[in-house]
């Protein structure tokens, strides 16, 4: 409930008016929730929280934290990984979504890197005996030995 407002609100929100918005939106999504929950239930509710959705840099900083976990599972299976700043910005932009957050970046990493990266192993278009670097040339990813 209040999603919509939540969207609404943060879709072309500048980050120096976060604070601001925030504040205007929880009292917008409260006067909702007055509208249609009983009082009784309501005044059972300790307190609200409202979480603010992510925008890009803080995408950008979840999907450089997913890579370096991937990099150090490849590395243990004796496979040096790393990626390139258009390929950690593509799957930033095919990763953001404001409506679910984070979500989709674990599974476009999946699709994306994981899986492709098995194929072109499997292909032998790369090697795992060298270091295999990730770069992206127009949103599409590109897999090849340094």
């Amino acid at each position: 409930m209040g999603s919509s407002i939540i969207q609404e609100n943060f879709e072309n929100m500048d980050m120096k008016d976060r604070e601001v918005v925030t504040e205007n939106t929880k009292i917008e999504v409260m006067g909702l929730l007055k509208k249609t929950i009983r009082p009784e239930f309501l005044n059972r509710i300790d307190e609200i929280i409202m979480f603010t959705p992510l925008n890009r840099d803080e995408v950008t900083q979840i999907v450089r934290l997913q890579l370096n976990s991937l990099t150090k599972m490849l590395k243990e299976k004796n496979i040096n990984f790393s990626t390139t700043e258009d390929a950690v910005e593509s799957l930033s932009k095919k990763g953001y979504n404001p409506q679910y957050g984070a979500r989709p970046i674990k599974r476009v990493i999946q699709r994306e890197v994981l899986n492709e990266l098995s194929k072109e192993i499997l292909a032998g278009k790369v090697t795992s005996d060298d270091n295999i670097l990730l770069d992206a040339f127009d949103d599409k990813f590109v897999f090849r030995n340094k």
